[in-house]
C-alpha cells in the first residue's frame, strides 16, 4: 500500500533539523516517532496525529478530521487529518504542534533489543 510521499517531504521539511524525531516505515505507511513513541505519520494520502483523548475528540467536528480507524476499530486520541484540513504548511505544522505537544508528555520508549539468531548446529554442537 503507497502513502503520500509529497505529504512526507512536507512533514520531513517541517521537521527538518530535528534530531529528537526519527522516520520510519510502518504498516505501508511512513511514522515519525517522537522520543520512541509515534508522533505523526501518514496513511494513504492522509495525515495521522497522536493527540491527547479529549483534545482528538475536539477536532472531529473540524472538516476533513475523522478518527484513525483502519481496523473498525478507531483508535482514541488518534486523528486522520484529509488534504484540505492541512492544504498549507502553516496548517500542516499546527497538527505536527499539536501532536508534538502531546507526545512529549509521554514516557520516552528505549528501542527493543534485537532478538539474537540462533546458530544452526551439528549434533548439538555450536
Amino acid at each position: 500500500m503507497a502513502y503520500d510521499t509529497d505529504l512526507a517531504i512536507r512533514i520531513e521539511a517541517a521537521l527538518h533539523g530535528r534530531p529528537e524525531f526519527a522516520k520510519i516505515n510502518m504498516f505501508g505507511g511512513v511514522a515519525f516517532m517522537l522520543n520512541g513513541n509515534m508522533c505523526v505519520g501518514i496513511h494513504k494520502d492522509a495525515l495521522v496525529v497522536r493527540l491527547e483523548p479529549q483534545t482528538a475528540a475536539d477536532y472531529l467536528s473540524q472538516d476533513g478530521v475523522t478518527p484513525f480507524d483502519i481496523t473498525g476499530r478507531p483508535m482514541k486520541g488518534w486523528l486522520m487529518v484529509a488534504a484540505p484540513a492541512m492544504a498549507d504548511a502553516a496548517a500542516l505544522k499546527q497538527w505536527l504542534d499539536r501532536a508534538e505537544a502531546y507526545v512529549a508528555t509521554l514516557p520516552v520508549k528505549q528501542p527493543k533489543a534485537k532478538k539474537a539468531k540462533a546458530q544452526k548446529t551439528k549434533a548439538g554442537k555450536i
